[in-house]
């Protein structure tokens, strides 16, 4: 097994490759065939991480191209059971990055709260995420109707994902992974999932086909994720968040939830229903009025030509420590001194 040291330094060091302009591919960026080979992807890095500033845009042929309109759903229209997944947060990180939803081809961005980049609590005993926090492409949790299972809109963002094998991923990779089964979070009156998943390479993949094969081989991990959702705000003052139903849901229920939100989707690029101020232009279906070439989206979006990676600012101090809670998930305070 890998150090965690050596680990993140393979990290960063796949990341660095994927980013590097001259290894982008070079291809016809008229083309708007579905994508096959997710090796060609490439990312461009602007800014410095921890800033409002900073973005990372998926490339394909050197071009931008939306994580969420452009990555299928589906790498296997056949199985609907293995997604693709953005991979937006890597394990043991807390900044809270996510797809820009109302901007031009929706890049990842760092979330902001009170005007200040956002970051995640180290609620003990968990570094931040304890897991491959994405999402996944062409899909939308439309908040234009309350959903059947929750009894309440969604959170206009696409579905969640989590992976939970043992690869700690990067910012921007795009991977596939099996689902498993899924939770439905009212957060804040919104319906919010959060599916679990595994990498389609990772070594218990080929072992585990559902919440309970998970937990044979992984005792605990179901459980301690779910009371990870449940309380992982209560740091910064929130409510610890309920979950629909109080379980996790099946593999063929989530299969569904997913294939539901793949049809919003299409309702929503396809302009037939209210956008809520998000940015749908796409560079695959050239028979809808959200299509534009991948071959203009620099000139047309003034995106950035290319790499100009800043050093990463540091991460506020708090951020750096423990919050505990107790049974009853009430943070837990030393006594001021007198």
């Amino acid at each position: 097994m890998m150090s965690a040291k050596a680990t993140l330094t393979a990290l960063l060091l796949a990341g660095s490759a994927l980013a590097k302009d001259q290894c982008v591919p070079k291809g016809n960026c008229s083309d708007t065939s579905v994508i096959s080979d997710y090796s060609t992807l490439r990312l461009r890095e602007v800014g410095a991480r921890n800033t409002l500033d900073w973005r990372v845009w998926l490339l394909r042929d050197g071009k931008p191209i939306s994580f969420w309109h452009d990555v299928p759903t589906y790498p296997d229209e056949s199985n609907h059971q293995v997604v693709n997944m953005v991979v937006e947060i890597p394990r043991w990180t807390n900044g809270k990055l996510e797809i820009k939803r109302d901007e031009p081809l929706n890049p990842i961005f760092h979330d902001e709260k009170k005007d200040l980049p956002r970051f995640v609590e180290n609620v003990w005993p968990h570094k931040s995420y304890p897991f491959l926090y994405g999402s996944v492409p062409q899909t939308w949790e439309s908040p234009n109707f309350d959903h059947e299972f929750t009894n309440f809109p969604g959170d206009n963002d696409p579905v969640d994902i989590i992976d939970i094998g043992d690869n700690v991923g990067y910012v921007g990779q795009v991977k596939q992974v099996k689902v498993l089964g899924g939770l439905a979070l009212n957060d804040g009156d919104e319906t919010d999932w959060k599916v679990l998943a595994i990498d389609v390479n990772d070594p218990l993949a080929p072992l585990v086909n559902s919440v309970e094969d998970v937990e044979k081989y992984r005792p605990g991990l179901t459980k301690t994720y779910y009371d990870w959702f449940t309380y992982y705000k209560v740091a910064r003052g929130d409510d610890v968040i309920p979950i629909v139903g109080e379980k996790w849901q099946e593999k063929a229920f989530i299969i569904d939830v997913l294939e539901d939100s793949h049809g919003f989707w299409k309702e929503l690029v396809g302009g037939k229903v209210d956008p809520n101020e998000i940015n749908y232009n796409q560079t695959s279906v050239d028979s809808i009025d959200s299509f534009i070439s991948r071959c203009k989206t620099n000139a047309e979006f003034d995106i950035p030509k290319k790499n100009a990676k800043k050093p990463a600012a540091p991460v506020p101090e708090k951020y750096t420590w423990w919050y505990y809670l107790d049974a009853d998930y009430k943070l837990i305070e030393l006594p001021k001194s007198s």
